[in-house]
């Protein structure tokens, strides 16, 4: 491996780049350097400091929507519940991030705005902006690695309502929430049943004179304590945290594993389970048909889970209450439904979802022609044809995210070493010659995972193929396995433009 070096232009060459400093970049950089050792890389991250999404939102209640132990990495121990908030999930990554030695190697304030791929000198030359002084920047690398998530960080997704104008009090998004938003004593109302709305709704409940939560239509909510049984039980009998945190995760991803399934096999059985716990935590003045009885089955879309009942807590006291219906329009003094219902407001909060952002607006370019990623084909969603020497990671939909960053990061790893070994240059997956007139498809099926962000931006995202090789499967049980026995040799990979070597 070349140590990095600066020219004279004051381009810096590394072996990896990686862009992004959140969970999956922190994950990338750590494997990296325990598993390639010698390697030069750098994070190239566009915020000031680290973290993603965890930075990035500061709504009120912020917390995971996965569990720590899972989405947590597996070389750290996690220690603390396991849904967890934003500063304990940042002053855990502060950690790994210090305990590694990784801080040197990250730029932050750096925003990438186009990256060139050339076969000629096999190099990806990426120019950033340095957001503090504006002053660009140029970096090289020979192999890519995308770690920006997979959703535009600097403003949320607001849909188009009639009126908005007109409203006389505040409409703040939870992806721009001001450090200084006053709430005590106001009326609130939060659009949106995902799981932003049942974090913020009862963070907002003490402090606000009432907060009304208004979906268009129901989501599935999973209700348990905040504790873990297991981990209390070995930690009694004071078995270390380093034997705790795989036990553990172990025992989760099982249980999810069956949960998943049930929710394909018998999909009434557990939409009445979950139902059930709503009708146990939110009391009986609560119509659990109308409000918390989705059209869908269990799974189709992401399940939010309310640690220790909180939303329904507050929904249960009078301190929240839930509407469903469609807005027809905003007024002066709130939101006009299509019922002809008005809620009053003094301020509202559009937790409305995300802008789906692929490969972080960056504009990229491979041998001068400009990439439509759209028209490219993943190779288990990480790799795509006409794209070398670039992994993107997008995490799971129905696992902790965390799990496919770290299945990637052992790939790329092998990947690098099985190229240094063969001294290839350049690497990028293609069909093989009897799956060159397969059939392919959108990113995901939408029988089976149709959240709104996807289905927006589905024209976004490359093709699927038929395989489970040419597919974001978004099944870790299997994948967990699969990973690590890619045979890197396979004609499938095509090295320095010709087919891999032995």
């Amino acid at each position: 491996m070349q140590p990095a070096r600066k020219d004279f232009q004051m381009s810096e060459h590394f072996d990896v780049l990686i862009v992004g400093a959140g969970i999956s970049g922190v994950a990338a950089a750590y494997h990296l350097q325990d598993q390639l050792p010698g390697t030069s890389f750098a994070i190239l991250e566009s915020q000031d400091g680290f973290g993603g999404t965890w930075k990035t939102h500061r709504y009120p209640g912020i917390r995971s929507d996965s569990d720590l132990y899972t989405f947590g990495y597996r070389f750290k121990p996690w220690v603390g519940p396991p849904i967890a908030t934003a500063e304990e999930i940042l002053s855990y990554l502060g950690e790994v991030i210090e305990e590694n030695g990784m801080a040197r190697h990250i730029r932050y304030g750096h925003q990438v705005t186009n990256a060139r791929w050339s076969s000629d000198e096999n190099l990806w030359t990426l120019t950033a902006t340095r957001l503090e002084t504006g002053e660009e920047t140029r970096f090289t690398a020979g192999f890519l690695w995308m770690c920006q998530g997979y959703y535009r960080h600097s403003e949320g997704y607001t849909p188009q309502w009639e009126g908005v104008e007109d409203f006389q009090g505040q409409i703040v998004h939870p992806q721009t929430w001001p450090d200084d938003l006053d709430t005590s004593g106001k009326r609130i109302v939060v659009i949106g049943s995902g799981a932003t709305a049942a974090t913020i709704v009862p963070a907002l409940a003490s402090k606000c004179q009432h907060v009304t939560m208004l979906q268009r239509s129901p989501t599935y909510f999973n209700i348990r304590p905040n504790v873990h049984e297991l981990a209390q039980a070995l930690r009694e009998i004071e078995v270390d945290e380093e034997l705790i945190h795989p036990i553990v995760r172990k025992r989760i991803l099982y249980d999810q594993d069956a949960f998943i399934r049930r929710c394909i096999n018998e999909p009434e059985a557990v939409k009445q389970e979950l139902l059930g716990l709503v009708r146990a935590h939110a009391g009986d003045g609560v119509d659990v048909e109308k409000h918390f009885t989705p059209s869908y089955r269990p799974w189709r879309q992401r399940i939010a889970m309310v640690p220790d009942g909180d939303l329904f807590k507050v929904i249960r006291d009078g301190h929240a209450s839930v509407v469903t219906d469609e807005i027809e329009r905003f007024s002066e003094t709130g939101i006009v439904l299509k019922s002809g219902e008005e809620l009053e407001a003094d301020i509202i909060v559009t937790a409305t979802g995300f802008n789906l952002n692929v490969l972080g607006d960056i504009d990229f370019t491979v041998d001068g022609v400009p990439l439509d990623f759209h028209e490219t084909l993943t190779y288990r969603g990480m790799m795509f044809t006409g794209i070398p020497n670039m992994v993107w990671v997008f995490g799971y939909f129905r696992a902790s995210w965390t799990l496919r960053s770290e299945l990637i990061a052992d790939f790329v790893c092998r990947l690098l070493a099985h190229m240094n070994a063969i001294g290839a240059k350049s690497v990028e997956p293609m069909p093989r010659a009897s799956e060159r007139d397969m059939k392919l498809s959108p990113w995901v099926d939408p029988e089976d995972f149709n959240p709104g962000y996807l289905m927006r931006g589905m024209h976004l995202l490359p093709k699927r193929g038929t395989t489970r090789e040419w597919q974001h499967t978004q099944d870790y049980w299997h994948e967990k396995d699969e990973f690590p026995n890619i045979d890197l040799t396979d004609e499938l990979f095509v090295y320095d433009g010709g087919r891999a070597s032995a």
